[in-house]
C-alpha cells in the first residue's frame, strides 16, 4: 500500500476579481450617502409626480371585494353591487395579492370593509388602486400589461380603451 502525503495547497485569488468586487461595495457606498445627503431623491411617489406634471384622472370606479365560500373572489361596484369580475381558485392571483396587501393595512388599524376601494385610470394611462381607509395604493401599471388589463376592465368603459 502507498500512503502519499499531500503539501497543503496554498489558496491563491487574483488581485483583479477582488479589485471589482471592492469597487462594486465602494460605489454602493458612494451612492448610498448620495441618497441620504439629500442629492438623489430616496423615493419616487406616484401621487407627487403626478401632481407636479398636472396629470389628472381619466376614470374612476369604486370596488369592493369578497370571498366566496368556494374560494372565489367577486369583485362588485361599490354603490351599485354591480358584479365586475369573479377570479375562482388559482385564478387572479395579483388581484388576490394586491388586494390582500390593502385589506391587511386596514386590519392593522382595526378598519373594516364599509368604505370601498378606489380604481382610478390617469390621463397618462397609469392605473391605481387606492385604499381611502389606509392611505396605501398599488400603481397597478407598474406590474405589467397582464395586470393593468385585469383592472382596466373594471373600469367605466371608454371608447379607446
Amino acid at each position: 500500500m502507498i500512503i502519499r502525503e499531500y503539501e497543503k495547497d496554498e489558496v491563491t485569488v487574483d488581485k483583479v476579481p477582488l479589485m471589482l468586487m471592492g469597487g462594486i461595495v465602494l460605489i454602493s457606498l458612494v451612492l448610498t450617502a448620495l441618497v441620504q445627503f439629500g442629492f438623489f431623491e430616496k423615493t419616487a411617489i406616484p401621487d407627487k409626480a403626478r401632481a407636479e406634471a398636472g396629470i389628472k384622472p381619466a376614470a374612476m370606479q369604486t370596488l369592493r371585494f369578497f370571498d366566496e365560500e368556494d374560494g372565489t373572489v367577486r369583485v362588485e361596484n361599490g354603490p351599485r353591487t354591480e358584479v365586475l369580475g369573479r377570479f375562482g381558485p388559482g385564478e387572479g392571483g395579483f388581484i388576490r395579492a394586491s388586494v390582500r396587501s390593502l385589506v391587511h393595512q386596514r386590519r392593522i388599524r382595526g378598519e373594516g370593509p364599509e368604505v370601498p376601494f378606489e380604481l382610478t385610470e390617469w390621463e397618462n394611462g397609469n392605473i391605481t388602486l387606492n385604499d381611502p381607509v389606509t392611505g396605501k395604493s398599488v400603481e397597478v401599471a407598474s406590474f405589467g400589461p397582464d395586470n393593468r388589463a385585469i383592472f382596466a376592465n373594471m373600469l367605466p368603459a371608454k371608447e379607446s380603451r
